[in-house]
């Protein structure tokens, strides 16, 4: 059963990919387009940025799948590690939001001022992850340092630790 869903986990990274790849590809097609054709090209820049910030964050999430879900062997994970994936997965998620409320603050601000509320609520909305990541980040740490380190692996046990404890012991700028 592991190797059936490391096998759907790839094949959505992929798929994701691909879509993430023709955005990529449309986005300049649509700039391109529209300036032949006369219409204004500040809105289509950021119709396009749109589209950008889209298959970035799509790509993004794909690397993620394959980093964190298709590997054999993951399935020992432990909770900081899971913390750790969960929080690079929840800030591509987070940088998206907040980028798109801001092509949307843009765009409303020179269409309809009115609808910029829509825009504030965006930005609310990526405000409430981000201090939903950090209570997260903060409960989990703590209970980390409650529970203590999950035993070792058979795997880490052969030299890991030893290499990991002295990083953990070097000063962060030495």
């Amino acid at each position: 059963m592991s190797l059936f869903i490391r096998i759907v986990f790839a094949v959505a990274a992929c798929a994701l990919m691909a879509v993430a790849a023709v955005l990529l590809v449309y986005a300049p097609y649509v700039v391109i387009r529209d300036s032949l054709a006369g219409e204004a090209l500040l809105e289509s820049l950021l119709g396009v940025v749109g589209y950008l910030i889209v298959a970035i964050a799509l790509f993004d999430v794909a690397k993620y799948f394959f980093e964190e879900e298709v590997p054999a062997g993951r399935e020992k994970r432990t909770a900081a590690d899971a913390r750790r994936g969960l929080t690079k997965f929840i800030s591509t998620i987070i940088i998206a939001i907040f980028l798109e409320a801001l092509v949307l603050v843009f765009e409303t601000a020179r269409d309809q001022v009115s609808d910029v509320v829509y825009a504030a609520l965006l930005v609310v909305a990526g405000c409430l992850t981000l201090v939903s990541l950090g209570l997260f980040q903060r409960l989990s740490a703590s209970v980390e340092k409650e529970v203590g380190p999950e035993p070792e692996t058979p795997e880490a046990g052969e030299g890991g630790t030893d290499a990991a404890r002295g990083l953990a012991s070097r000063p962060a700028n030495g």
